[in-house]
C-alpha cells in the first residue's frame, strides 16, 4: 500500500455518539461562557437599551401599546413606515394644516 493512502486511512472516523458528545461539550461551554459575561455585564436579558430607564409620557405610552397590538394583531414584527401611520391615525393623530 501507498504510505500516503496508509496514513490517511489509518485514523479511525469518529463514531456519532464521540461527535455529538464534542459538540455539546462545545455547544456548553459556549452557553456557560455567554451567561458569565451577561452576569459580569449587569445587564438583564432582552431589555431594549434604547428604551429602558426612561419615564414615558401617556401618549408615548399609549403609542408603545397600540403598535404592540399592531404587530401581534397584523403578524408582522417590523411594520412599515405606512403601518406605522396608520397605528397613529388610528389613535385619532391628525397633521396640523399649517
Amino acid at each position: 500500500m501507498d504510505p500516503v493512502t496508509t496514513s490517511r486511512t489509518s485514523a479511525p472516523a469518529p463514531v456519532a455518539d464521540e461527535a455529538s458528545n464534542w459538540s455539546d461539550r462545545r455547544a456548553a461551554a459556549q452557553a456557560t461562557r455567554a451567561a458569565l459575561a451577561r452576569q459580569a455585564s449587569g445587564r438583564r436579558r432582552f431589555v431594549d437599551p434604547s428604551t429602558c430607564e426612561r419615564d414615558y409620557s401617556i401618549a408615548e405610552v399609549e403609542f408603545m401599546r397600540a403598535m404592540q397590538e399592531y404587530k401581534a394583531r397584523s403578524g408582522r414584527m417590523f411594520p412599515t413606515w405606512s403601518e406605522v401611520l396608520e397605528v397613529l391615525k388610528d389613535l385619532g393623530y391628525q397633521k396640523d394644516a399649517t
